[in-house]
């Protein structure tokens, strides 16, 4: 009966743990910043949050989502969220490239569909095991 109990309570353990998920905000400046000092950013692709300044926009070239993932495990959260958020912004730089846009304006979160809009942070989902960041962007000509 003990060795029961045990294993029920390793086994809601192991569940809780797999139903994590932490939302970090946090800056993406520091995001672009690190993305420039490492080279996988160039800054021919200019990054705009929502409600943020932004130069005016001559053309609109279509919107975009970035999906991606880091694998979390033995990682800081807010580590794997800014290599989760460089990994989106990498994707919508070549993106951009290939479109002949040099921005991405009101870029925001948008993890499972859900719109959340701020001028200086991104929201970061950090799970057990994976750490996600889903952004939403406009390719744009500024």
């Amino acid at each position: 009966m003990k060795q029961w109990i045990l294993a029920l309570a390793a086994l809601s353990a192991v569940g809780a743990a797999q139903a994590r998920n932490t939302v970090l905000t946090l800056p993406l400046d520091e995001v672009v910043r690190m993305g420039v000092e490492q080279g996988k950013l160039d800054g021919s692709v200019k990054f705009y949050l929502s409600g943020a300044k932004t130069p005016r926009v001559s053309t609109r070239l279509g919107e975009d989502i970035a999906n991606k993932k880091t694998n979390g495990v033995g990682k800081d959260d807010a580590y794997g969220c800014k290599w989760a958020a460089l990994s989106a912004l990498i994707a919508f730089q070549e993106s951009a490239k290939q479109k002949g846009a040099n921005a991405v304006v009101d870029l925001h979160s948008y993890y499972k569909r859900a719109t959340v809009k701020d001028p200086v942070t991104y929201q970061c989902h950090a799970g057990a095991v994976v750490i996600g960041v889903t952004l939403k962007g406009t390719y744009a000509k500024v």
